[in-house]
């Protein structure tokens, strides 16, 4: 499945994979539509290129962040970066980027690059060759909702350790376009015939990816349940 990130060549044995993530109008600028602290914001940039990252099978190694907010903002961008990595388990990633300081902006900007490698040929199963279900693990949240409801996002260490198991054979991030986008990119012609455990919103924007897609082996089924637990939103039969 394609994902919303560059390949490039890296040496013989690996390969290059870039991933990038955004945000206009979030911030602490008396303009911003959505008032929060930059750590916030550091953090949820993170979370999504991470996430888009791992789920190529990448494992991350640097970090490049673009600061228009200001010299005083870095350091909370970097504090919430370096939560989110906290948040992943993973080891501390060296930060580098730029912050425009000539001109003031009257709303927040802020953009992100995370660079990670992986294994030259690297591909994911074809689930069509096994019996499958779909799950959907955290909530899709948007704006203010993703602070004022942050125990229905789905934990980051939690996306590592569904990427990280050999039965569960896709990962997917859902962000802006929703589920249904998302589910139509992993299975074209069928994803409009899946009925849901659960009542679901699958047309709303899930914003810095508060929630992710699994599919698994119908076998692995319990040990989904289990480990989700209160962050699994529904689940189906593919």
């Amino acid at each position: 499945m394609k994902r919303d990130i560059l390949i490039v060549p890296f040496n013989p044995k690996e390969e290059l994979i870039i991933a990038c993530d955004n945000s206009g109008a979030i911030g602490k600028k008396v303009m911003d539509e959505v008032s929060v602290p930059y750590e916030i914001v550091g953090k949820l940039l993170f979370r999504v290129a991470y996430m888009e990252c791992v789920a190529a099978g990448g494992i991350p190694f640097s970090i490049v962040l673009q600061n228009f907010n200001g010299d005083e903002s870095w350091k909370p961008l970097v504090d919430g970066i370096q939560e989110g990595v906290s948040e992943a388990g993973i080891k501390e990633l060296p930060i580098t980027g730029s912050t425009e300081s000539n001109f003031s902006l009257i709303q927040s900007a802020t953009g992100m690059a995370l660079l990670g490698k992986r294994q030259l040929g690297w591909s994911e199963p074809d689930f069509t060759q096994f019996t499958c279900n779909l799950a959907i693990i955290g909530k899709p949240l948007v704006g203010d909702e993703v602070v004022t409801q942050s125990k229905d996002v789905a934990p980051l260490q939690l996306f590592r350790w569904f990427a990280e198991q050999n039965d569960i054979l896709s990962v997917v991030p859902v962000g802006s376009k929703g589920i249904a986008y998302e589910m139509s990119r992993i299975m074209p012609n069928r994803h409009d015939q899946l009925s849901f455990s659960s009542a679901l919103d699958l047309k709303k924007s899930s914003g810095p990816s508060t929630c992710f897609i699994v599919v698994y082996k119908r076998e692995f089924h319990e040990e989904v349940i289990s480990m989700a637990n209160k962050w699994i939103y529904g689940y189906t039969t593919i």
